[in-house]
């Protein structure tokens, strides 16, 4: 089993893609975080940064979505897909 390691270019890319799809600008997501500047969406969406947790759950209520979506979208799974770790417990 790998490590599953995040992209944030990947996940920029998906955030700019749903902010497109609910017709929203970069302008009216800061808005509704509650940010003084614009800027840190745009870091978000260039993938120099990801949201924090709490900006995170903010995006997954103002898209309707997952967080899960949001930072791993559709995106093909490895050829080794984590699997559930299973625990086997022993007779005493």
């Amino acid at each position: 089993m790998q490590y599953p390691v995040l992209d944030p270019v990947a996940t920029g890319a998906r955030i700019k893609e749903l902010r497109k799809t609910h017709h929203l600008k970069v302008e009216d997501i800061a808005r509704f975080m509650g940010f003084e500047s614009d800027q840190a969406v745009y870091k978000w969406q260039r993938g120099d940064s990801l949201p924090t947790v709490d900006n995170l759950y903010a995006l997954s209520v103002l898209f309707q979505t997952s967080i899960d979506d949001i930072l791993i979208g559709d995106r093909e799974e490895d050829e080794s897909p984590l699997l559930p770790f299973c625990v086997t417990m022993r007779p005493a």
